[in-house]
Parts: structure tokens; sequence; C-alpha cells
């Protein structure tokens, strides 16, 4: 019996996975406007996200870099940055991992999981201390 759990288990732990994995469209929480595309990609049996492309207005800055990071992405270009790092699968989720903010370079605590209703939205939550927030990305086919 303890087998037949384990072998669920590592099957459901590797389809989430694989649902995560992949090109997201990140969605600003506070305008509703695309703002990037982070590919989502498995590396030592944790999950990375790195901005692959940019949404910027004219008059923008095309190419910015992270001036506000106090990291090591501090004056890296955004575009290529690894922006989600650590993200690890606990009970269905992936937490204990960190995702940075290159607009402020503020760095907070994370979690995700695939919407339930919508396998094409990936809700993120950033903590700082017992506040949080939660942005919806995008699938992208």
């Amino acid at each position: 019996m303890k087998t037949i759990t384990l072998v669920l288990l590592c099957v459901l732990s590797l389809n989430v996975q694989s649902q995560i994995k992949g090109k997201w469209k990140t969605i600003d929480d506070e305008t509703g406007k695309a703002k990037s595309i982070v590919e989502i990609y498995e590396q030592n049996n944790m999950l990375y996200g790195k901005v692959t492309e940019l949404f910027r207005e004219s008059g923008e800055d095309q190419n910015p870099t992270c001036e506000k990071c106090d990291d090591d992405r501090k004056n890296q270009p955004v575009r290529g940055m690894i922006v989600l790092r650590d993200m690890q699968q606990v009970d269905g989720f992936y937490k204990k991992g960190t995702i940075c903010d290159p607009k402020n370079g503020k760095v907070y605590k994370c979690e995700m999981w695939i919407d339930a209703k919508d396998k094409n939205k990936l809700q993120l939550r950033g903590y700082w201390g017992p506040f949080y927030r939660t942005q919806v990305w995008q699938r992208v086919q």
C-alpha cells in the first residue's frame, strides 16, 4: 500500500510540475496590463522563472535594468533576469522560493499553484512579512 501511495504521489508531483513549466504572461495586478513573458523551467528539482520578453509603452526604457535590486541582479537587464528562484513542491503547491519585482527591486517569499478552475492561469503570491499580494499569470499558447 505504501508503494502505491508513493507512486501516486510521484505521478501527481510530475503532473503539477509539467503543468507549471512553460511560458507565462505576467499581468500587472494594479493596471491589468501585460508586463512580460516569464519562462518557468526546472533545474535541480526546483523551478525557476526567467524574463524572456518585455512589453513596454513607447517612451519607456525598452531595455531596463534592475537599478533598485540589492542582490546579484543589481543593474542587470530585466530581459533575461531570473526573477523566480528555488521554488520547491510542497503539498501540491510550489513554495519556499522567492520572486523579485524588478520595478522596485524587492524580493518576496513566494508560492504558486495552477488555478483550480483554469489550468491556463497560474496564481503567484508574494509575501512580505504578514502581507501578501497575488497575481494571476496567463499561459502562453
